[in-house]
Formats: C-alpha cells, structure tokens, sequence
C-alpha cells in the first residue's frame, strides 16, 4: 500500500440493469480512463459516497481499522440507506447492514468496481494536490506508493507530514530537529 496519504474508500449504489462498459478493477485501467470512468459512475450513479481517513489515524489505530473507517463513512455519505452491502474482500467491520462479501469483487461486481474506480480517482486527485503542498517527492507522479524515486526522496528530504509514520522504511526517515536545523 502507499507510504503516505490517506486511506479512501467509497460505496456506489448503482440502478438496476445499468451498463458501464470499461468499469473493472480500477488497478487494471490507465489513469485517464479511470477520470473519464469517474464523471460516467457519478452521472449515472443512484448515490455515491466517499469516505476519507488520514495518515494520523491510520498510524494510530493500522491500516485494517482505518479501511474500516473510511468504509463506515462512505457509507454514511450515501443519500439513501443500501438494502445490503458488497464488500469487495472479506467481511467489513461495518454494522446495521447486511453484507456479503466478495474475493476479487472489483473483477466480480460492477458497483464494487464503480467504487474502486471512484476511491482511487478521489484519492490520486488529493495526492496530485499535496504534490504542489509537498514538492519534491514526487507525488503526483506515484500517488503515494512505494516506488524505487519515492523511497529516494524520503531517504533524501526525511518524511513529510502526509506520510504513515508507522509504516517502513517511513518510520527510519522521520524528520528530527537536528535534521531540521541544518
């Protein structure tokens, strides 16, 4: 997973019948189409929900409780109450709704993979604006992930405040105040 940003999740009640041909797993689809995939759920969609938890909090509780969280809230986004949940993995800490939970749901559901496709939009759009807060470590490029130019940059520059101070190698590059005088 990323080394740094938040965790998003999201929950798309689609309609009956409906056909989004190119809707999959978002991991398998070029950024570009993912965008024009995004404005096709959204306009098409019976209601969407976004949930988003910070990197302070996914060092707080981990990053399973965190998910959990993000799930609850994109859930709670959603203008009207699913009849029953798709869970895209195994059974979700949420409660009050039934559930039924998928492997490879993003390749089995096409509201699961309408609401990968709207996480990952959402978050790489938060990432493309925390590379013009935080420049140099190359974050709209990466969004975040453990690439051989971001690891570079954390080694080089030290942590910057978006990243998961309990994740590796983040934990051995945090900024210290004799880092910070010179």
């Amino acid at each position: 997973g990323p080394l740094a940003g938040p965790v998003v999740a999201s929950s798309v009640i689609l309609p009956h019948n409906i056909e989004l041909p190119g809707v999959t797993d978002s991991k398998k689809i070029s950024e570009k189409k993912r965008e024009r995939l995004y404005d096709e759920i959204n306009d098409a969609a019976i209601a969407v929900g976004v949930g988003v938890v910070h990197e302070e909090e996914i060092d707080e509780k981990n990053i399973l409780q965190a998910t959990f969280k993000a799930m609850r809230q994109s859930v709670g986004q959603l203008s009207i109450n699913p009849n029953i949940l798709l869970v895209d993995g195994k059974k979700a800490d949420i409660r009050h709704y039934k559930q039924v939970s998928i492997i490879d749901g993003d390749q089995k559901s096409l509201s699961i993979a309408a609401a990968s496709i709207i996480a990952k939009v959402y978050r790489d759009r938060m990432m493309r604006q925390y590379d013009i807060v935080f420049p140099g470590y190359g974050f709209a490029k990466h969004k975040g992930y453990g690439t051989k130019q971001h690891i570079e940059a954390i080694t080089m520059q030290k942590a910057s405040p978006i990243h998961r101070k309990s994740f590796n190698p983040v934990q051995h590059h945090l900024p210290t105040f004799a880092y910070l005088k010179r």
